[in-house]
């Protein structure tokens, strides 16, 4: 599986699937979310929230509509309750949870935020490291594209030394 890391606007990517940054609700709101629904012109957001409230590390799907992509996967590693802070285990789960349904969807290629952070008030570097070790790991049966997206320069600079560790860590360990 090629782990690439892009920088730009989620809802400007091609793939089978993007990825949204959700709450539990899957209410979508600003940041990544509030993107992929005003690029997607279409009802998004009602059927996001037709299909939640999902618990904390779960994933909903649904249509892209008018986004370069057949399907968003709304990751919920955030709760839409108590604190609303995303935890480590959250953002793993959402991330595994993200990769195993994209499987399941046949999906070739995939667009990730670092999900936690923003709204979610997770350390984006820490957040970053939990995605990426998520997706390095990750044993895909049809995805063979998954692409990491910061919206930043400085984001994007972290997130490629992150990776760049992964990737020498796993040259030495082999």
């Amino acid at each position: 599986m090629e782990f690439t890391v892009i920088e730009g606007d989620i809802a400007d990517q091609s793939a089978d699937a993007l990825v949204n940054a959700a709450g539990t609700s899957l209410q979508m709101g600003s940041g990544v979310a509030g993107a992929l629904r005003r690029g997607a012109h279409g009802p998004i957001n009602d059927e996001a929230v037709s299909k939640g409230p999902v618990d904390l590390g779960a994933v909903a799907v649904t249509d892209a509509y008018e986004l370069d992509a057949e399907h968003v996967i709304h990751a919920a590693a955030m709760p839409h309750y108590g604190d609303g802070r995303a935890t480590t285990e959250s953002i793993r789960e959402a991330t595994e949870n993200t990769l195993e349904r994209a499987d399941e969807l046949g999906c070739e290629s995939l667009v990730v935020p670092i999900l936690g952070t923003g709204a979610a008030g997770f350390d984006f570097e820490t957040g970053a490291q939990i995605v990426c070790e998520a997706i390095w790991q990750y044993g895909p049966d049809t995805l063979d594209d998954v692409r990491v997206i910061a919206y930043s320069t400085p984001e994007y600079e972290t997130v490629q030394e992150i990776a760049d560790r992964l990737e020498s860590n796993d040259d030495q360990q082999e």
